[in-house]
């Protein structure tokens, strides 16, 4: 039983996602219908906000809403609202917060200059996430982790999830300093960590073994209890398919006992996001 803790629905038609101009493979319409995860025994799946533009994204939340009242698989909903606004956010927030499903908020950062995660109203906009009972999901890279690090210090009651293991340099090979990174993000309790979109942070050819020692550090410094699995659909199909990437993860996982196993295939994206 699998709980895939990312996946994106879109519809290019309906709303804008400008980011498409460069994958022209991915302009059409993703929905629930196009997701087939082979083998592999999903029953539910988190929707994570597609990076449209902003003045559409609670109509794409309200959106999936439907989709999830027709498809019982769509159990949570990571929106998008304007956090980086501090206090000015708080009747986006709670427009979001208020539809149905809505378990957090992602506000993109991964191509963010560092000024803005250390201003201290995007720490604001963070700080009013807890009383909405709403995590917030991280999309950082690599070089970016010493500063995030220093930003959920500073909103010690916010639940993060790291999306894509904060997209490490798997293509270059490089291990360092991303692992000493991630290592000082997981010694905060209030950060948990998504193994996803890994293949498409690796170079073409690439083989499960240039991607396991991420993984496995993953595993290693934050626990199987703090961990979750994504398919990053349909993103990862430029690099895989649903089946192939748990399949790797799947492989990954072998050794250990069952009940972590079961805590990153299922037990922590149903905890973290309050999946019903």
């Amino acid at each position: 039983m699998i709980v895939d803790a990312h996946v994106h629905f879109w519809d290019p038609q309906a709303r804008h996602h400008t980011w498409l101009d460069d994958q022209p493979s991915l302009r059409r319409r993703f929905g629930p219908d196009d997701y087939h995860p082979g083998r592999h025994d999903v029953t539910a799946a988190v929707f994570v906000q597609a990076d449209c533009r902003e003045d559409e994204a609670l109509a794409e939340v309200r959106w999936v809403a439907g989709l999830a009242a027709r498809d019982p698989r769509i159990r949570g909903i990571v929106g998008y609202a304007p956090l980086h606004l501090g206090a000015r956010a708080r009747g986006a927030l709670d427009a979001v917060a208020d539809q149905p499903g809505v378990v957090g908020v992602r506000r993109l950062l991964q191509d963010e200059p560092l000024s803005v995660l250390r201003d201290p109203d995007l720490a604001a906009g963070l700080r009013l996430l807890p009383d909405r009972g709403l995590t917030f999901d991280l999309c950082v890279r690599g070089h970016q982790l010493p500063t995030v690090a220093a930003l959920v210090a500073a909103c010690p009651d916010v639940r993060f999830v790291l999306d894509h293991l904060g997209k490490p340099p798997v293509a270059a090979g490089e291990l360092d300093p991303w692992r000493a990174d991630l290592t000082l993000l997981a010694s905060y309790d209030n950060v948990v960590c998504k193994l996803s979109g890994l293949t498409t942070e690796a170079a073409p050819g690439w083989r499960p073994d240039d991607l396991r020692p991420y993984l496995d550090h993953a595993l290693t410094v934050f626990g199987p209890h703090r961990c979750m699995v994504g398919s990053d659909w349909p993103v990862a199909t430029l690099a895989t398919t649903i089946e192939g990437w748990f399949d790797i993860v799947g492989e990954t996982l072998a050794a250990l006992s069952t009940a972590e196993r079961d805590a990153v295939l299922h037990g922590t994206a149903s905890s973290v996001y309050r999946l019903s």
